[in-house]
C-alpha cells in the first residue's frame, strides 16, 4: 500500500498562501494548492517552487515563509521599499542592503551610482534608495541565498530579512 505523502504535492497536505498566508490545501493526486481568495499555486518538485497559475509568480520557501522569486528589476525594488518602510515604522533605519548574487545582473542598471553632492567616479559605491549595495557572495552556495531576495542592515547592525508581502511580520 502507498503512503498517504505520496498522494499530496511536495509540500504536503496544507502550506500558507504566499499573498493571504491562509492555510491552503492540496488537491489530492497533483501538485495543486487551492487557495479561496487567490486560485491555485502549483507545486514544482523540482525547482521546489510554488506557482501562481494565473500570473506565473514563483516563490520558495525558507524557515516557513515564502520568498516572491523575481524576473524584473521592480519588483525587487517595490520589495526592498517595503521592507524599508517596515523598519522605519519600527523605529529603526537601515544602514546598507545586501541583494541576493542572482539579481546582480537584473538590477545593475538601475542602482544609483552618484549621489547629488558628489560628481560621477569610478570608484562610487552602488546605492538603492540612498544606501549603499552590496551582493551576497558569488561562491556562496548557501541555500538561503538561493531564496531569499535581500538583507537590510539596519543600527544594531543585526540583518532583517523580509519576504515578499504588505503586511507586518506578528
Amino acid at each position: 500500500m502507498a503512503s498517504a505523502s505520496l498522494h499530496y504535492p511536495i509540500f504536503g497536505p496544507e502550506v500558507s498562501c504566499p499573498h493571504c498566508r491562509q492555510t491552503i490545501a492540496a488537491l489530492t493526486l497533483t501538485d495543486t494548492y487551492l487557495c479561496h481568495r487567490h486560485g491555485a499555486f502549483e507545486a514544482d518538485p523540482k525547482t521546489e517552487e510554488l506557482i501562481h497559475l494565473q500570473s506565473g509568480r514563483q516563490w520558495r520557501q525558507w524557515e516557513d515563509k515564502w520568498y516572491r522569486q523575481h524576473t524584473h528589476p521592480d519588483g525587487i525594488r517595490f520589495e526592498i521599499h517595503e521592507a524599508l518602510d517596515r523598519l522605519y515604522a519600527q523605529g529603526q533605519r537601515a544602514t546598507r542592503v545586501i541583494i541576493a548574487h542572482r539579481y546582480q545582473q537584473l538590477i545593475s542598471a538601475y542602482l544609483e551610482r552618484t549621489t547629488p553632492w558628489s560628481g560621477p567616479s569610478d570608484d562610487q559605491k552602488p546605492c538603492l534608495y540612498g544606501l549603499p549595495v552590496v551582493f551576497s557572495p558569488d561562491s556562496e552556495t548557501a541555500h538561503r541565498w538561493q531564496v531569499i531576495n535581500f538583507d537590510l542592515e539596519h543600527e544594531p547592525g543585526a540583518p532583517v530579512h523580509s519576504p515578499y508581502s504588505r503586511f507586518f511580520e506578528p
